[in-house]
């Protein structure tokens, strides 16, 4: 399905190339976008100022900005002063370049002959396989869809570092991701991954007469059905734990993806997280005694194994997402089952003697100190002075600028 006929490593080649290239200014991002509290104060800031060490603040040259090469180049030292450079630059130019490739050789198959079946996005009640479009237009289909999820890719990649780094997630990542993901799915109505509804085993027939509502549709059930379910567990969090059980960000987080790909694979990718996020949050707690870690990157991970795995992911489970009503009772039910769950926890505390809720003598570093504190940290300086004592990003950090501009 690849345009043209042209050889897949060749293909490959380049977008490994475009994607380190990218994967530069990503690293920007994640250094630059948490710094700001409006979309388009974050946006100029990219720019402004030009890339400077943060030592001798002398201007970084153009060939010293080649991705991979200058930092291998420079063996990982600043021109000028020979300061350290973290590896870290390099490592996100590389694997972004990798993410390049590898969304592509799953979701467009090799070959300008090969079945569009052969696609990772591909199911039978899929858009491709619903519709009847020549093969140079399905040529272009499947090649659209794998720019719409390398724009989610790409947004889950910014969103991981930078929840990694501060523990939180900006508006200025969500937010403009959330608008491609819906504003796409209108303009190319054959993007989505499973219809909004299912009647039993058979697609609705209005969906194939009405596309751009029904991709509409999809974009907003999974906005909607993704926030909403990690705004329950922060509520049910911060009434029976008595602390906040997930941030904001993770909520806007969530909804960005639902935006992408629809409500049922977000409820998958609200399962699988835990999963994702098991084996790291065991070993910080044996080994370092973390008790509070970013939730995001779990989040982004089992995004993208859902997307990269659907084919598979649907065909072991679409039982579930046929039932109709019913669907309704179980989300009842799972809700139920989370409330009794931490209820049940509050009480193993309470005979172990361990306090059901945070108390003066044992407070714990909290969101409010996080972000003064980040207020003034140069991550490549390894500064940590206050020297001011509010950060103009604090909002945007939280997922609470939009809401705060809305209600003035």
């Amino acid at each position: 399905m690849i345009p043209g006929d042209i050889p897949q490593w060749i293909v490959l080649s380049w977008l490994f190339v475009i994607g380190a290239t990218i994967g530069s200014f990503l690293n920007v991002c994640i250094y630059r976008l948490p710094k700001y509290e409006g979309l388009w104060e974050a946006f100029t800031g990219l720019g402004n100022p030009p890339s400077s060490c943060p030592f001798c603040k002398e201007r970084i040259r153009w060939h010293d900005n080649v991705p991979i090469f200058g930092w291998l180049l420079l063996m990982g030292r600043c021109r000028f002063c020979r300061h350290t450079i973290p590896v870290r630059y390099a490592l996100i130019e590389f694997l972004n370049g990798a993410l390049f490739v590898l969304l592509y050789v799953l979701i467009v198959p090799a070959g300008y002959t090969e079945p569009v079946s052969e696609s990772c996005l591909w199911t039978s009640i899929g858009p491709l396989s619903l519709s009847t479009l020549p093969r140079s237009e399905l040529i272009l289909a499947v090649n659209l869809q794998y720019l719409y999820y390398l724009v989610l890719a790409e947004a889950l990649l910014v969103a991981t570092f930078i929840d990694f780094d501060l523990q939180i997630i900006p508006d200025s990542v969500t937010l403009p991701a959330g608008i491609v993901g819906v504003v796409g799915a209108v303009c190319f109505p054959k993007l989505w991954l499973t219809p909004v509804w299912l009647d039993g085993f058979h697609v609705p027939p209005w969906i194939a007469a009405y596309p751009m509502l029904h991709a509409f549709s999809v974009s907003i059930a999974g906005l909607v059905v993704g926030g909403g379910m990690i705004w329950v567990v922060r509520i049910a969090g911060r009434w029976i734990l008595g602390q906040e059980a997930m941030g904001f960000g993770d909520v806007t987080l969530m909804a960005m993806v639902g935006t992408f790909v629809g409500w049922q694979a977000s409820v998958l990718i609200f399962l699988f997280a835990p999963m994702c996020a098991l084996i790291a949050i065991a070993g910080q707690w044996l080994f370092r005694r973390v008790y509070v870690i970013p939730y995001g990157p779990y989040l982004s991970a089992a995004t993208l194994l859902v997307v990269l795995c659907w084919q598979q992911v649907w065909k072991s489970l679409h039982q579930v997402f046929e039932l109709g009503p019913f669907l309704g009772l179980y989300f009842i039910l799972m809700v139920v089952l989370l409330f009794v769950s931490l209820m049940i926890v509050q009480g193993v505390k309470w005979m172990l003697g361990i306090p059901l809720y945070p108390t003066d003598e044992l407070e714990a570093w909290t969101s409010a100190d996080q972000l003064t504190f980040f207020a003034s940290y140069d991550r490549q300086a390894g500064r940590g002075a206050l020297q001011r004592q509010e950060w103009p990003g604090s909002a945007a950090g939280q997922g609470r600028s939009q809401l705060n501009q809305w209600r003035s």
